[in-house]
């Protein structure tokens, strides 16, 4: 949203000799990437401090820079391009997140909120892809669901949107709610919970359900949540929600529900909706049937929104996969699914059954290390590989620490494996040995950057 100096000043109480009739015309906290007549926020980051890096943001053109009080500008800056907050190692960030939040409030229209445990960044493109055919919808940019990244998606707010879909991410207790207070919203998409940041949760599942049900607290008394009836532990966050409480799945208790989910390989995914007396079939071109709640969500979101069904099922008929994220490509006879963006026990061996559908000669898994997982890495790593066995998986490609353990199970339960240390070492192997008529899927957490192997594929293919 574009605004004065001035109005930024008073909604985050900076001073300074800065001119206030300037306007903004975006916002940022990478100089890098700072545009002419931004506003750079010198947020402070767990390796980088934006104070050392004002200098070049102005250079590239920002408007003005929001700066720490205590901070000693250099005698190449002139102060009349500053914004001076209060004096903390935190407050630059707080002045970020104040100015989303008042901009959220002087928008004043519907904010949804998409959490879960794996794929909520489908998630919410699919509520956006929903919604996008009666609103004009802002959504969240990739993942961009953290402290820093979720204020900047809500200063994108503009008057002639109507609707804003806002992806919530955490790792730890407390994340959600403090994201919550900023961009306050009005409903709530919770798609699952699952075994991902076990590092930061002693108390397992329980502690990760715990964290993801203050988005349903943080809603306003006449907000909704769009719950998915099949997870045991999103189900429960309607109690005492009445009617503000709309299931999706498959069970028979969903308000919105999947019937007949037939997988179709590579082609997607072919189901029957059924929303009260109301049906409709659907063939999502993702792969995989763990995607079908996914789009359940959003099909529920726009019912709610007044979307008849048939259109919600239309519109995410047109939906395909985002970057990295079961994209299908084809390479030397071959099929490869990159699904290199993230993972975790769950994901994974949702994407496996994914593969297992698809007619090959060879399925072989290029599987990097999970991380984040706490004392148990070992244990569900080496599950996800036994599993694979049981499955039939023909081949495990490791990639990187304790995929190592992924590998040992997998080979003593029947399958071959390989392990390697780098997804560079892991390209190499696929150009060695991938052959027409395989299917191989790649997916790591994002530590791993997996993506790295379709790089070696390229240059391997000249």
């Amino acid at each position: 949203m574009k605004l004065t100096l001035g109005q930024i000043a008073d909604w985050i109480h900076a001073d300074g000799e800065f001119n206030t009739a300037a306007e903004t015309l975006g916002y940022g906290i990478d100089s890098r990437t700072i545009g002419a007549g931004e506003l750079f926020f010198a947020v402070r980051g767990e390796r980088l401090d934006g104070h050392d890096f004002v200098e070049a943001a102005l250079a590239n053109g920002a408007v003005a820079a929001v700066v720490s009080n205590r901070w000693i500008a250099t005698s190449q800056i002139d102060e009349r391009y500053l914004l001076r907050v209060a004096d903390c190692d935190d407050c630059v960030l707080q002045a970020l997140q104040q100015l989303a939040r008042s901009v959220r409030r002087a928008w004043g229209r519907k904010v949804i909120g998409v959490t879960g445990s794996a794929g909520k960044t489908t998630t919410k493109e699919a509520v956006a892809h929903v919604l996008g055919a009666k609103f004009n919808v802002l959504k969240s940019a990739g993942n961009l669901n953290n402290a820093y990244g979720l204020p900047l998606q809500l200063l994108k707010l503009e008057p002639e949107h109507e609707v804003a879909v806002i992806e919530m991410g955490m790792n730890h207790a407390g994340e959600i709610d403090a994201l919550a207070k900023i961009a306050e919203p009005n409903w709530a998409v919770v798609s699952n919970v699952g075994p991902v940041h076990l590092e930061f949760f002693p108390d397992g599942l329980a502690g990760i359900a715990r964290a993801k049900y203050e988005l349903v607290e943080a809603l306003p008394a006449d907000g909704i949540a769009i719950l998915n009836y099949d997870d045991p532990f999103v189900s429960t966050f309607g109690n005492g929600l009445g009617s503000r409480a709309v299931f999706y799945g498959t069970g028979e208790g969903a308000d919105v529900r999947a019937t007949h989910v037939t997988e179709l390989g590579a082609e997607g995914v072919v189901f029957t909706v059924e929303a009260g007396a109301d049906r409709v079939s659907v063939q999502l071109k993702m792969l995989g049937r763990h995607n079908v709640p996914n789009v359940l969500a959003a099909i529920a979101a726009g019912l709610q929104s007044g979307i008849g069904l048939d259109a919600c099922a239309g519109a995410v008929s047109g939906m395909r996969a985002g970057d990295k994220r079961g994209e299908v490509l084809q390479w030397r006879g071959a099929t490869l699914i990159n699904d290199c963006y993230n993972s975790n026990p769950a994901a994974l061996n949702a994407m496996v059954d994914a593969l297992m559908a698809i007619p090959a000669e060879r399925r072989i898994v290029v599987a990097g290390e999970m991380l984040e997982l706490g004392p148990d890495t070992a244990k569900l790593h080496e599950s996800c590989g036994a599993r694979m066995a049981k499955q039939g998986v023909d081949f495990l490609l490791g990639v990187r620490g304790a995929a190592g353990a992924m590998v040992r199970a997998a080979k003593e339960s029947g399958t071959e494996g390989l392990f390697v240390t780098s997804p560079e070492e892991a390209g190499e192997w696929l150009v060695a040995n991938v052959r027409a008529g395989d299917v191989v899927l790649l997916k790591a957490s994002r530590g791993v950057r997996l993506e790295k192997a379709l790089t070696a594929i390229a240059t391997g293919s000249q």
